[in-house]
């Protein structure tokens, strides 16, 4: 009974605990934001796929009347035959038809290979080391994440500045960039702007989200980080985005701030060390 009193009062345990806890609960709302996200997903791949479909049907009927030409070649008994046969097919308007179908069809599939190897890796939840990470190609893979829940409510518009490589966890910074993205995809009523900005700042680099919604007013402006904080709906948001956004960003020893004004719009702020500060193990 003793041991067992002792083992329950040991910091070093429960904070152990307490960061399992809290790795659990990161992961449970990133695979919980992706399932919110599934449909969306889906959708922005069934589109690519329905034309791509459609492209193969008509090139299957294209590929008849070529063959019919082609067959032609054995059996005509004059080159008119031919001519004629080429006429009747309207070939130069199949010609030129057929690179459109192909170029169109390309761009489909390589539309979907891009939103595949975006799920990957924004989904990838067994990474736990600190690497350096290009911050730009972590926004472009939660954007294509994300699209969906964008393309009807805002016009994304990108400002980026040269930036180094961050030594970060970049699949969990993906995560903060898909909760600040979708709140303020939800803030925005009508048709607006998300507009997104990076730049470097000595040792580090800033990255601001700020959208042209509602805005936060100032009573819950100070609690927008708090666990389970939300004035979403019920069942539109846990209110673990923020907090867990906060959480991450405390990881990475960076900065999270926000600015925001009722009716016009808010803004987030992350700020992230470059590298990470040595450990005293690593020292």
């Amino acid at each position: 009974m003793t041991s067992l009193s002792h083992q329950q009062a040991d910091p070093a345990l429960l904070n152990k605990r307490l960061e399992e806890a809290k790795r659990q609960l990161m992961q449970s709302e990133k695979l919980a934001a992706i399932g919110q996200l599934a449909a969306g997903v889906a959708h922005e791949i069934n589109n690519p796929v329905g034309y791509v479909y459609s492209n193969l049907q008509t090139l299957e009927g294209y590929l008849t009347d070529l063959f019919r030409l082609t067959n032609a070649v054995d059996s005509a008994e004059s080159l008119d035959d031919l001519q004629l046969i080429k006429k009747n097919l309207d070939y130069d308007y199949l010609r030129e038809d057929l690179k459109d179908l192909i170029s169109e069809s390309r761009e489909g599939i390589e539309r979907v290979k891009t939103i595949i190897a975006a799920m990957k890796d924004f989904s990838y939840i067994e990474e736990e080391d600190f690497k350096p990470a290009d911050i730009h190609k972590g926004i472009e893979t939660t954007l294509n994440v994300v699209n969906n829940e964008l393309k009807y409510k805002a016009e994304v518009v990108r400002d980026f500045d040269d930036l180094p490589n961050v030594e970060c966890i970049i699949s969990q910074i993906n995560q903060v960039i898909m909760n600040l993205l979708v709140n303020a995809a939800h803030a925005i009523e009508d048709f607006g702007q998300i507009h997104i900005r990076t730049r470097a700042s000595g040792d580090n680099v800033i990255i601001e989200i700020e959208d042209t919604g509602q805005g936060i007013s100032e009573e819950n402006l100070n609690r927008i980080f708090e666990p389970f904080f939300t004035t979403k709906p019920i069942g539109k948001g846990t209110g673990l985005g923020l907090s867990l956004s906060f959480n991450i960003i405390e990881k990475h020893n960076g900065l999270i701030d926000v600015d925001s004004r009722p009716g016009e719009g808010t803004c987030f702020r992350i700020t992230l060390p470059i590298n990470q500060p040595l450990t005293p193990e690593a020292e």
